[in-house]
């Protein structure tokens, strides 16, 4: 029973793993490839729901009575594009952040903002105070 399942084990593995990285890593590159890892399940999980046990090609041939629905499968081609496009998009946004913060880690952007906003508060109360 569990090998009939396999593909569904495989992507809740999957799943769960790339979540948790999203959720646990202060870095943003390896967030970046814990959304890659959950794309790739949800890929895997749709391919897995399209297969037609037996099904062959949708070409019309003599014997042939059952066939598979190519529509999921190119779909699923389009969403890996898209998935490589906003990978490649979200790297170069951690390039630009790598080079205006001097860091890729979370907490230490926040923690250059906050002091940056602290500075700038203070800097707005003396021009109030100086009119």
């Amino acid at each position: 029973m569990l090998m009939d399942l396999f593909n569904h084990w495989v992507v809740i593995t999957l799943m769960m793993s790339g979540l948790y990285i999203v959720i646990a890593q202060g870095n943003l590159i390896k967030k970046i490839v814990g959304l890659a890892v959950f794309q790739t399940s949800v890929f895997i999980f749709y391919i897995s729901m399209a297969k037609v046990e037996g099904g062959t090609a949708p070409i019309l041939a003599d014997g042939i009575s059952q066939y598979s629905n190519p529509l999921p499968h190119v779909l699923i081609l389009t969403a890996i594009v898209v998935g490589i496009a906003t990978t490649a998009l979200g790297l170069s946004l951690v390039v630009r952040i790598k080079e205006a913060y001097g860091s890729i880690e979370e907490e230490e952007i926040q923690q250059q903002d906050n002091q940056q906003q602290k500075k700038a508060a203070l800097a707005e109360s003396n021009l109030e105070k100086k009119a």
